[in-house]
């Protein structure tokens, strides 16, 4: 076995010792929750008879107690084009639950919301707390006591986070996240990319923009590109969540349906009743947590997840940094670029070679744990293999193999090439990208904030430029419009953070800054909120805290102030001398309608992006 590289050794040491107290007392919690029988035995008859009334042909194996019954929780919606092909999935699964002897229910469904459809619209604003809607929602769905295992359906931005954390709280259940695939490829997208900024620069009109935006997002799927959803489904394989290599295999083929069958066939074969009880509460430990830490360094991942990630930890009473990240960056090489950060997307990618070849490489080099608590048999090892669809013979199969339905094809995992079939997209850590992650720390008289380099060019990793600050990304476009952001500027968007209205992302900015930096200028953004997961080409410090509202350095900052940002030093700071002397600037009136209003309890009591931007874990943790 390959010996750890010492960053990653000396990070995952840090985090175990740092979280020592948190997480014996989160061991402590799902031990308990077993021991005391959370689950059907304890229920009374009339408890157990509202359980099973509707479940049909299912009732008497559920009312025997003597078989696994799975808990579905399921994000399903058919606006949202990843998770409408979910809508038959339930379906399947309690079918692939009785071939094995099980049975399965939907426990419960949770929002979900997709950012494509609010990016730069009011409803943004619930977007991140929408995270915390779906662990509660999850919560809800387990605390019936009928199930002994659960099937996660989730792939898209804050839901599978949010899944998780809700899952974590009932960690004594073996749990598998069950992917449903991104649609296939439509027009490239640097090609939509120029299509946006064409309109943004009013050279072609809302019919081109539509047609173009139509022809990228077309079909059920995840989106291509590599944002925060397929962030999410990187992050499942690295931290064993998955069946092996499920996360990119497009909806509505025979693979995927297999992939989820054996996700089911899996889940029953991982309950305490058994001789390989793996809980989820066991699986994400603290080596898990660095693995996807090492997985977004390694393919250029979704700064999101500098929010997401700490939240997830915590529900597991593990506890991460910023520092954390920045360290696992220095010592991760970049092995991938998938749109925003290359011209291909997570099909090519696959094609390339995709998380086989990515996670045989990482563990080649000593930078995953590979003696992780996977759901699946052997380890991190079982990742390095590909599925494939094979006649079914009967003979020769493994033991795996053989154990599956009854069937005309039979899914196999086969080893993965040794070499990348794109060098343009994936590369060895022999010859990366480049020679460390795509994330940086930023820290100084402004906060600490995060920004993402591996989609930015080297030559725009250090910007310093006369400061134009607004409270409102609308603003930001008119001033865009009339010529008021055609120099050298680092635009400051302040008033965005958690409190203040919930975080939203400010990816619409993207063209109209584009556009000023395709023309010479030196530009960034410097904000307080989020970008999109798609977010790249013009640097942006992003996740700033403290937050403007909490009278963070960045809400005194004027027009005309001299800002630096320095993702080489891995500082940001204001230079103008007395300029944090000033003031804080009052804030704007809370915005209302479309909901917000609802979520205002939540934005009172959020904690800072480092710790996971969490109201939920937030209260948690206060309660002790």
């Amino acid at each position: 076995m390959t010996n750890l590289h010492p960053a990653i050794a000396r990070v995952t040491n840090r985090i175990i010792e740092r979280s020592r107290p948190t997480r014996a007392a989160y061991l402590d919690l799902i031990d308990r929750q077993r021991e005391a029988g959370t689950n059907r035995g304890i229920l009374s008859c009339g408890n157990l008879a509202h359980g099973f009334a509707a479940s049909e042909e299912d009732k008497p194996v559920i009312r025997s107690g003597q078989a696994m019954n799975i808990g579905i929780v399921t994000a399903y919606n058919d606006m949202l084009s990843a998770h409408q092909p979910y809508g038959r999935y339930p379906e399947q699964i309690k079918i692939f639950a009785r071939e094995r002897g099980a049975t399965a229910q939907v426990a419960g469904g949770v929002p979900a919301m997709c950012d494509g459809v609010t990016q730069g619209q009011a409803g943004m604003e619930l977007s991140l707390f929408s995270r915390d809607t779906i662990a509660l929602a999850t919560a809800v769905a387990l605390s019936h006591a009928m199930f002994e295992g659960a099937l996660l359906l989730g792939i898209c931005d804050k839901i599978v986070p949010g899944l998780l954390i809700g899952a974590l709280r009932f960690g004594h259940l073996p749990t598998i996240l069950v992917p449903g695939g991104p649609m296939p490829s439509g027009i490239p997208n640097k090609e939509k990319a120029r299509i946006r900024q064409l309109y943004a620069e009013g050279k072609v009109g809302r019919d081109d923009l539509l047609e173009a935006e139509s022809a990228s997002y077309h079909a059920p799927g995840t989106c291509t590109f590599y944002g925060t959803a397929n962030s999410n489904q990187m992050m499942m394989e690295v931290m064993g969540l998955h069946v092996p290599n499920a996360a990119f295999v497009n909806p509505g083929t025979k693979l995927r349906q297999e992939l989820t069958r054996a996700a089911v066939h899996r889940v029953t074969e991982i309950g305490w009743a058994g001789n390989d009880y793996r809980p989820i509460g066991r699986v994400i430990d603290e080596k898990a947590i660095v693995n996807a830490c090492v997985g977004l360094m390694a393919t250029g991942g979704s700064t999101n997840h500098a929010i997401h990630l700490p939240a997830i930890a915590r529900a597991a009473g593990i506890l991460i940094d910023w520092q954390d990240f920045e360290e696992v960056s220095e010592a991760t090489p970049l092995l991938a670029r998938v749109y925003p950060n290359g011209s291909g997307d997570v099909n090519d990618f696959r094609e390339a070679g995709g998380m086989p070849f990515v996670i045989r490489e990482l563990l080649d080099a000593g930078l995953l744990h590979g003696d992780i608590l996977t759901t699946s048999r052997n380890g991190m090892a079982d990742y390095t293999r590909e599925p494939i669809l094979r006649e079914c013979s009967g003979e020769g199969r493994s033991p795996e193999i053989a154990t599956l339905r009854p069937s005309p094809e039979h899914i196999e995992w086969v080893e993965a090439p040794a070499a990348t079939r794109d060098p343009t997209m994936l590369r060895p850590v022999a010859d990366p990208f480049q020679a460390t992650g795509g994330q940086k720390l930023l820290a100084g008289n402004l906060g600490r904030a995060i920004i993402k380099t591996s989609a930015v060019d080297p030559d725009r990793w250090v910007i310093e430029a006369p400061a134009r600050v607004f409270s409102d990304q609308d603003d930001v476009l008119r001033a865009f419009k009339a010529g008021e952001l055609d120099r050298d500027v680092v635009v400051i968007v302040r008033f965005q953070g958690p409190a203040a209205n919930g975080m939203p992302e400010l990816h619409k900015l993207t063209p109209a800054l584009g556009v000023v930096q395709d023309r010479g200028h030196r530009v960034a953004l410097v904000t307080d909120g989020r970008m999109s997961g798609a977010s790249g080409k013009v640097p942006a410090a992003i996740h700033l805290y403290p937050e403007a509202l909490h009278g963070g350095p960045i809400a005194r900052v004027a027009d005309g102030d001299l800002v630096r940002v320095d993702a080489v030093a891995g500082t940001i700071a204001v230079l103008t001398p007395g300029a944090l002397d000033r003031p804080v600037v009052p804030a704007p009136p809370p915005a209302t309608g479309l909901g917000r209003e609802l979520f205002s309890l939540f934005q009172g009591s959020s904690d800072d992006a480092e710790r996971g931007a969490s109201p939920v874990l937030s209260a948690m943790d206060a309660r002790g």
